[in-house]
């Protein structure tokens, strides 16, 4: 039986009385019962942000620790000149799942997951809106990870750099065995993990905020994660792009990197820096939100600049996706590009100066509380600018045409990264812990840990500035005798031990019992945002009641905040159905929406992420039928998880939420969450397409001839039949959406039908082009390109007639009608998106071979 079917019959919240203690604890033994996580193997199901957070959170962690143990391999086989303690093979394999697991499974994974549990309680809502996507992330994260650090156990691990560059690593003679393909398919199912959790996290932070939370009253830590979402947004695709060119090169021989048939190993380059670079950002600024939120509280004062700061944190995520070309300035660019880019990778240096000045003015005019967090904090800008002044060296072309693929180079990278990602995170698992585990962490072993990883840090990458100069090249197996590199390796080497102390240390910390010591007190560090309201020890349901929020730091500017919430006299202080619920608020403003009912827990997620892992794992092994078999699954999976707890009819159209406010508890349109959660995917599906479009473009410019005068393909004809397919589907799409809110429900089930079909044929239309020519992907790059374009934009179109055919069976089984059309909106949504795909696809590869 449903727990609704259980439901009390509780009067509405407005015309209960808060100030009545038996009031309150009806209130929260209800929202107890539905907030608990499941007990016994059935946890493992959870979707609670909290619990789905410390998993990733713990998982990231224990990746990191794994890539440090590489890093002490790969430092003990450098330590003396001619060393075997690895092999050269297994020193490859080490160094690349090192830079591998510390770029894609910990430094951008580890910002999502802390985000997944500071996130709701910093705006005070119960959950983020898609709690089971949060679920479906980790286990894909989870999944991905194994299967790439697994590798290395069995001597499979790739060999050829974090970077992958072709077309050392796209032919199997350079590349033989499964390396390449673990790399390249366990990255790009670990990415899905990445967009899954950038879509939760903007529409968490534009849509769930509490009521009178205007975006400049945000949280800083709010307005970072959004910068950074976005930016995932925009720099994961490119990377997506560039793998599936990588991919279809690697199994299928389309020659996008081979030069013998009109390709260019520099395209991949191209679409991996565009990544690459901004990630610098993605995995920086995050770790300065930490910042952001600690500094104030140990100042004990609000930050100094609020408007400057966000500027500065807009302006770098900006200024990032100009800046890839930094990493090839050897590749023989034009003069005028280096000068461009140069220029750039300068420039992003004032935006990042102004964020840190923000902290010292903040610092110097409160009065500092000394503490641990504050003391990596400290360490953080000390390590974090010596990185920055060599970024500024390297980023003029006549030095870093010097240092370049010098160890100098991985002296800079470790500087920015432990002194701009790894000593905040550290800061923010001191400063945050009291909120996960209802204690602090010991004073005592942060600072021996401190000073521990500070001095070993130093140690063992301030020499490195010296072997790169002296011309110590970045990725060798060993090195000679007698030349000058002895001594800084050895140092180097000792250095990573002492900091690889600090480490364990730290991890002693968090892992040791804590039986007998006292619960820390309430807002143990007098902090003044949303999150420090928890009680101690915390619950699951996030937030005892969702408050109105009138200032940046409401703890110290709202008299009786605290106890206001604790009492429920804001809103939703209740569970009166027994369902899952979190206000959904506007843009802007923060003005009271909905009531927005989220999924409780479910093994859904678990078996889809499965599922997806298990097709991707296949097609590394070259398993064909098991993969499709397998996507098949996951595609059946998602439907029932999207069938039974997505666009659910409420029982009643509204919710008394309390202070005489009721809320609807079913919103379609732009209004929703499920809305912008579409929206925000396509924009990152549409960023992947145009990387593909660059692509095209790339080998137009690098050819006489593009396409060769002997491409006939794929003609005029067919794409254009295709093009006005995609125009019809996306027409009768919209059509059926304004003929189901009229309640012409028959004639809007007729024209789903017929724009499903009319996909299909549109589909079909487009890739009959290329192949009723001859176009052959392997002779040649054009072929190659044309095929890809073809194939990605039917398969856009198929997707959209599984939609369409989903909306025809909810409409026939009454879960899609006039007034709940949810998901009819949605998919008319897409549809703007598939039908510009379209329309640009015909362009490139039937238009503009004309133009030409």
């Amino acid at each position: 039986m449903s727990q609704a079917a259980n439901a009390p019959d509780v009067p509405p919240a407005s015309t209960r009385d808060q100030e009545d203690p038996k009031v309150r604890e009806e209130q929260e033994e209800r929202l107890r019962k539905v907030w608990a996580s499941p007990p016994g193997w059935r946890y493992w199901s959870d979707t609670n942000n909290t619990t789905v957070g410390v998993w990733y959170t713990a998982t990231s962690f224990a990746f990191m620790l794994f890539a440090g143990v590489l890093a002490l391999m790969v430092r003990t086989q450098l330590s003396v000149p001619e060393n075997d303690f690895l092999t050269a093979d297994l020193y490859n394999q080490a160094y690349t799942l090192h830079g591998t697991v510390m770029m894609f499974l910990f430094a951008v994974p580890i910002f999502e997951a802390v985000s997944i549990i500071l996130l709701p309680q910093l705006l005070g809502a119960r959950d983020l809106p898609f709690p089971r996507l949060s679920a479906f992330g980790f286990w894909c994260f989870l999944i991905g990870g194994i299967f790439v650090c697994g590798s290395i156990f069995f001597g499979q691990a790739p060999t050829s750099g974090w970077f992958m560059y072709p077309p050392l690593t796209t032919q199997e003679r350079f590349t033989p065995g499964y390396g390449a393909d673990i790399w390249l398919l366990g990255l790009s199912f670990i990415e899905v993990a990445s967009i899954a959790a950038a879509v939760e996290l903007i529409v968490g932070v534009l849509k769930c905020r509490p009521p009178g939370m205007r975006l400049n009253l945000m949280p800083l830590y709010a307005w970072y994660i959004l910068v950074v979402a976005t930016m995932i947004l925009f720099a994961f695709p490119p990377l997506i792009a560039g793998d599936i060119l990588f991919e279809l090169e690697r199994l299928f021989n389309w020659p996008f990197f081979d030069p013998e048939r009109g390709g260019d190993p520099l395209l991949w380059q191209h679409l991996f820096w565009i990544f690459g670079h901004p990630e610098v950002y993605i995995i920086f600024l995050p770790s300065i939100a930490l910042l952001a939120m600690i500094i104030p509280t140990f100042a004990q004062r609000p930050i100094l600049g609020y408007s400057w700061i966000v500027l500065a944190a807009v302006g770098t995520g900006f200024i990032s996706f100009g800046l890839w070309v930094h990493h090839m300035y050897t590749t023989g660019l034009p003069t005028i590009s280096l000068g461009f880019f140069s220029a750039a990778s300068e420039a992003v240096a004032i935006p990042t100066g102004v964020q840190i000045f923000v902290f010292l003015a903040t610092c110097l005019t409160g009065r500092i509380i000394y503490s641990v967090p504050m003391l990596f904090i400290s360490g953080a800008l000390a390590i974090f600018v010596l990185g920055g002044l060599t970024g500024v060296m390297v980023a003029i072309v006549p030095f870093d045409w010097q240092v370049h693929d010098t160890y100098f180079i991985v002296a800079h990278l470790h500087y920015v990264i432990i002194g701009g990602v790894l000593f905040p995170l550290v800061a923010g698992l001191y400063y945050y812990w009291p909120i996960l585990s209802d204690r602090r962490l010991s004073d005592r072993l942060g600072k021996i840990a401190f000073w521990l990883m500070i001095v070993g840090f130093n140690v063992g990458f301030f020499p490195m500035h010296y072997s790169g100069m002296i011309g110590m090249p970045r990725r060798i197996w060993t090195y000679p005798a007698n030349l000058g590199l002895e001594l800084p390796n050895l140092i180097s080497t000792v250095g990573a031990f002492i900091f690889a102390a600090g480490i364990l240390i730290i991890v002693f910390d968090v892992l040791r019992p804590r039986g007998k010591e006292p619960l820390a007190k309430r807002n143990t560090w007098n902090a003044g945002t949303l999150e420090w309201v928890a009680d101690v020890p915390g619950e699951d349901w996030g937030i005892r009641s969702v408050p109105i929020v009138s200032s940046r730091y409401p703890i110290w500017d709202q008299p009786n905040f605290i106890d206001d919430i604790d009492k429920g006299r804001f809103y939703m202080p209740d569970a009166e159905e027994m369902k899952r619920e979190t206000m959904v608020t506007s843009v802007l403003d923060a003005q009271p929406l909905q009531c927005l009912r989220v999924p409780g827990p479910s093994f859904v997620p678990m078996c889809a992420a499965f599922f997806l892992g298990a097709s991707f794992i296949a097609a590394t092994f070259h398993y064909w039928t098991a993969m499709f078999a397998a996507l098949l699954f996951c595609v059946v999976t998602i439907i029932h998880w999207l069938w039974n707890a997505t666009s659910v009819i409420p029982e009643k159209e509204e919710k008394d939420v309390g202070r005489g406010l009721s809320l609807p508890i079913y919103i379609a349109g732009p209004h929703s969450v499920s809305w912008w959660a579409m929206f925000i995917t396509m924009l990152g599906d549409a960023t992947a397409f145009v990387g593909l479009v660059f692509g095209y473009i790339y080998f137009f410019t690098i050819h006489t001839d593009f396409p060769p005068p002997d491409a006939d393909g794929p003609g005029l004809l067919w794409p254009l039949v295709s093009l006005a397919f995609f125009a019809a589907s996306w027409l009768l799409t919209l059509v059926s959406h304004r003929l189901l809110r009229r309640g012409r429900v028959s004639a809007a089930r007729l024209l789903m039908a017929a724009g499903a079909a009319t996909s299909v044929a549109a589909a079909a239309a487009l890739l009959w082009g290329p192949w009723v020519t001859d176009l052959q992907p392997t002779v040649h790059v054009y072929p190659a390109t044309v095929w890809l374009l073809a194939i990605w934009t039917a398969i856009h179109a198929l997707v959209g007639t599984v939609m369409l055919g989903y909306c025809l069976a909810r409409s026939l089984a009454g879960k899609l009608t006039p007034k709940y059309d949810i998901d009819l909106a949605n998919v008319a949504l897409y549809w703007h998106f598939a039908a510009g795909t379209g329309l640009v696809t015909v362009a490139v590869i039937a238009l503009f071979p004309l133009a030409n």
